[in-house]
Formats: C-alpha cells, sequence, structure tokens
C-alpha cells in the first residue's frame, strides 16, 4: 500500500463579490488528487482535497515542497501500525519535515489542502464515510444531522437592498433558517439600512448573522457593537484583525451579544492564544476555525483538544469555509454544525446534490470517504485531474 502521486491544479472560483476586504473576480482554489495503488470496488482509490475560499491556490508550495516530502518517504513510514491503511498523522508528519514553528500564513493552507485529500483516501480504503470513520476513533457516536447556516449578502456591483432582501429569502425558502450577511464595505448609516432590510424580510423565520471580515479598528468595531445590540443578531462576526485579541477582548464590554471569530487563524497555538487572551466567552461566541486552512484535519484536532482544555463545549465550534470536509468533521466530531454557500464558489462549496436542507438541518450522505463523489460537478472536475 503506498501513495504513488501528489497532483495539484489551480482552478478559478472567481465572483464579481466583494466583502469588507477581498475582492472575488479573481479568487482561485488549488485541487489535489493523492492517487494510491489500493482498489476499492473494482476502482483505485484517489483521495481529493481543496482549500477554502478567501485563500488562494497554493500550487508552488504543495508542488515544490509538500508534495515531494511524501512520495520521497519510505512508504511504510506512512502507514497505521496495522499496514491496513495510511495514518493521517504520519502523512502529516512527512509533510511538516523541516519546517520551523510559528508562521503559519500560506504553508498551513498547502498542508491542509493535502491532508483533505490524503483524509478522503483513508476513509475511502476503509470503504466508510469519514464523519462515521472520525466518529469511530473519538469513541463517539456519530449524527449525520447537522445544523447548516447560509452564508452570503456580499457586496455586488448594482446590488440594493431588495436585491439583498430577495437573496436572504431564497436561503429561507431552501429550507436555511439562520443567514449570514457582510458589513463594514459601507459606511455605517449605509449598513445599518441593508440589515434593517434583511431583518424585515426574514421577520420571525430566521436569525440574521453579521460578518465585519476583519475590517475595523477598535473605533469602528464599537460604533458597530453599539448600533448591532439593537437587533437581536445572531452573531457579530470578526470585527477587527483575527490576531488582534486586546481588540475583540476589549469589544465584549460594549457588545452584549455573541460574536463569532476564528476563520483566520491557522493553527492550534493561535487558536490558544484567542481563547486566553481574547476576551472569548464559552457560554455565547462561536468558533470558527477552518481546518482547509489550518493544516487540516490532523491539526484541527488538536485544535479542537485546545477547545475543551479552555473549558468550551465543542458545540460553540461552526468552521467557516462551507465544504464537505467542515461537513463531516461537524458530523463526526459532534461540533454545532457548519456554513454553507449555496450559491458561491462553484463547483467546490456546497454539500452533495442529494443533501437537502429542512429547518437549518442537512443530514450528511453515507457515501465513502468525504463524499464528493455525490456532488456531480465537482467530482466531474476532480476525476479530470487524476482518473
Amino acid at each position: 500500500m503506498r501513495i504513488l502521486e501528489v497532483r495539484e491544479k489551480s482552478h478559478p472560483i472567481a465572483s464579481p463579490i466583494r466583502n469588507a476586504y477581498v475582492d472575488f473576480s479573481k479568487m482561485t482554489t488549488s485541487l489535489v488528487a493523492v492517487v494510491t495503488d489500493v482498489v476499492r470496488n473494482g476502482k483505485r482509490v484517489v483521495g481529493y482535497g481543496f482549500n477554502s475560499n478567501g485563500r488562494y491556490s497554493q500550487g508552488g508550495l504543495i508542488r515544490e515542497r509538500f508534495a515531494p516530502r511524501i512520495t520521497e518517504a519510505d512508504p511504510k513510514s506512512l502507514l497505521s501500525d496495522a499496514g491496513d491503511n495510511l495514518d493521517p498523522d504520519r502523512v502529516w508528519a512527512a509533510m511538516m519535515t523541516n519546517e520551523k514553528p510559528g508562521g503559519h500564513g500560506e504553508r498551513s493552507v498547502a498542508v491542509g489542502t493535502i491532508d483533505m485529500a490524503v483524509w478522503d483516501a483513508v476513509a475511502k480504503i476503509a470503504d466508510k464515510p469519514l464523519f462515521r470513520l472520525l466518529a469511530e476513533r473519538h469513541g463517539r457516536q456519530a449524527d449525520p444531522r447537522v445544523f447548516v447556516y447560509a452564508a452570503g449578502g456580499y457586496y455586488y456591483p448594482g446590488k440594493d437592498n431588495s436585491a439583498l432582501r430577495a437573496e436572504m429569502r431564497s436561503y429561507l425558502q431552501r429550507g436555511y433558517n439562520v443567514v449570514k450577511m457582510k458589513i463594514g464595505g459601507a459606511s455605517l448609516d449605509d449598513d445599518r439600512a441593508r440589515i434593517e432590510a434583511v431583518l424585515s424580510e426574514i421577520g420571525k423565520d430566521a436569525q440574521l448573522a453579521v460578518d465585519a471580515n476583519g475590517r475595523f479598528d477598535l473605533e469602528t468595531a464599537v460604533a458597530y457593537a453599539k448600533m448591532l445590540r439593537d437587533y437581536p443578531l445572531f452573531w457579530y462576526e470578526e470585527a477587527g484583525d483575527p490576531l488582534d485579541y486586546q481588540l475583540q477582548a476589549a469589544l465584549a464590554e460594549f457588545y452584549p451579544g455573541a460574536m463569532a471569530t476564528g476563520e483566520n487563524l491557522f493553527s492550534h497555538q493561535d487558536a490558544r492564544n484567542l481563547l486566553r487572551y481574547g476576551g472569548m466567552r464559552a457560554d455565547r461566541d462561536w468558533l470558527q476555525f477552518d481546518c482547509a486552512l489550518s493544516y487540516g484535519l490532523c491539526e484541527y484536532q488538536r485544535t479542537m483538544q485546545a477547545v475543551v482544555a479552555h473549558g468550551w463545549s465543542l458545540r460553540r465550534c461552526i468552521p467557516h469555509g462551507g465544504h464537505q470536509m467542515s461537513l463531516n468533521i461537524a458530523a463526526g466530531l459532534g461540533l454545532g454544525g457548519n456554513e454553507n454557500y449555496p450559491d458561491l464558489f462553484q463547483p467546490f462549496g456546497g454539500f452533495p446534490d442529494s443533501a437537502i436542507v429542512e429547518g437549518g438541518i442537512v443530514t450528511v450522505p453515507d457515501l465513502p470517504g468525504i463524499g464528493f463523489e455525490g456532488k456531480a460537478a465537482l467530482i466531474g472536475v476532480m476525476r479530470e485531474l487524476a482518473e
């Protein structure tokens, strides 16, 4: 049993949208295939992975640094003790050979992308859905029912408040009961009008979360907090720079409602520092670490250990990214839910074609691996790379 090859290709996921910081008109992602010599159900096992939106493709790092360390390693050194499957932690360790600690930037995205493909392969070799494999490893009962919310509400050329209202109504019609919109890319007064328009549209049928994408300094974050606390929001997300823990802690003095952050923290050490110094409140706030951006599931499990060690429930974790990997992790580890982009970043975002959202809940299909084969448009692109 061995990994024969690690392939990578950059794909566009561009859209004429923007948040408070990023224009997505040139956004890309890396698609990775981990090709093994294992055959299951008459087909060679290939594991697939890709990085989440908001970070660009990682081809240089993957092709020149991390993939060669896997293919050049002794194949036996990458296997489980029983020798009947790959060991994701040993593959991860091989990738991180000769890497200094710290400096988690783009490196964490490249490793996380390959790690996703490795776990897909491992679950396919075991002929199990990843969420069930993960639950077994942690000695818990897998629950395929996962809370999901619809993320959107981006700034878009020519998009007025009536179009924003129609977008949010469409999410409710598709079964979601929590929706999210962007703030911080317009004036406070304009954002207030946008928020009131959405709240008027969704009424009591859903809750609204808002996301500033790290745009604000403390003064602006506080000004928004004073405005936002007038509304029954699901959360106020990433007001300031993700590494400005002092800002996050100070903000809690002005915003009594739920806050969320963590999608731009890329290691268990950074997550631990947020919990130590960020003033996050375990009884109401939400943690949004994204495995595909933060060294993958191997590291994500260490991050979850830090979360529990600081007295938090894993139910307070709702990963960023809107992809099937986080959906499997949420079901396998018993997290609080998962993000989804119903209309954006296709074909990589979203869930298998058979998945239906009802009352804000989606049921993860029993498909081997991460379940990419259940999403026709996505698996077609994947198979072009490696099958």
